[in-house]
């Protein structure tokens, strides 16, 4: 593999790199702006910052739904309809693909990761996405399969939902830079009850997408990996409760540094 640039463009942050033979060499951050101007600025400047004559070419991760490099009013970024393949490629005249953002992360997982050849991928960011991969290969449907966060779960609210307004109650009630680690440590009451009203939904959406698939492994990523293996226990507690084929697979959380990153730069090998 040569040198590549990948970006991994998220509802909070704007992530890009420079990736060579596997590996991130060069790494940079932002907040994402959450003007469709702004946004765009920025996601120039940053790729500017990693571009060299001798890059391959441009893989970029983005929330869906999105196909052939053209995102369709997705729910976390200031654009309706905008085709973000071809805005990259005029910038830098660069081979440029685009993928949903989860679905890079099973690319990364296929190939740096867990290396299987039926598993789940599920990030849990801004929003919730989903990968997956049947017989070693990227199962995308007619171009929007993986929109994981959009089961409907009990209540008949989809998942996704349940979990952005507990982000948003979360932070009412502790503070903006509270995290989910943060909860198990409270004494307040309304922490505990947070965590498991918050567990019952992602437990049954697990567990349903389980038995649909039955994976060889559930990957989890996303800001509450910061609560270790507690946040996983709790969630395969619930799930089990609505397993029912024989055997429950591995939930674990991905290993990889970079993912999204890393999978934005393999698109280039498809």
């Amino acid at each position: 593999m040569g040198k590549r640039i990948g970006v991994d463009l998220g509802g909070t942050h704007l992530r890009v790199g420079i990736v060579e033979n596997g590996k991130v060499l060069k790494y940079i951050k932002k907040s994402t702006p959450k003007t469709k101007d702004g946004l765009l600025d920025e996601l120039t400047k940053s790729i500017s910052e990693c571009m060299s004559d001798d890059v391959e070419g441009i893989g970029i991760s983005s929330p869906g739904p999105l196909k052939d490099g053209v995102l369709h009013n997705t729910p976390n970024l200031p654009f309706k309809v905008f085709n973000l393949k071809k805005f990259v490629q005029d910038k830098f005249k660069k081979r440029v693909e685009v993928e949903n953002d989860v679905h890079c992360i099973a690319i990364a997982e296929l190939n740096a990761g867990v290396k299987k050849k039926n598993f789940l991928v599920m990030a849990l960011g801004t929003g919730i996405g989903g990968g997956i991969v049947i017989d070693g290969k990227l199962y995308e449907g007619q171009g929007y399969a993986g929109e994981m966060g959009h089961i409907v779960v009990d209540g008949g609210e989809f998942l996704e939902t349940i979990w952005q307004r507990s982000l948003k109650e979360r932070k009412k009630l502790f503070g903006e830079k509270f995290l989910i680690k943060d909860l198990y440590a409270s004494k307040n009451p309304k922490a505990r009850e947070f965590l498991s009203e918050l567990f019952i939904c992602l437990g049954q959406a697990v567990g349903s997408y389980i038995n649909v698939f039955d994976p060889e492994v559930f990957v989890l990523m996303g800001g509450p990996r910061d609560s270790g293996e507690r946040f996983v226990k709790s969630i395969v507690k619930e799930a089990k409760k609505y397993v029912i084929i024989p055997k429950m697979p591995k939930v674990q959380w991905s290993k990889i540094p970079h993912p999204g990153i890393l999978g934005a730069s393999l698109l280039l090998d498809r």
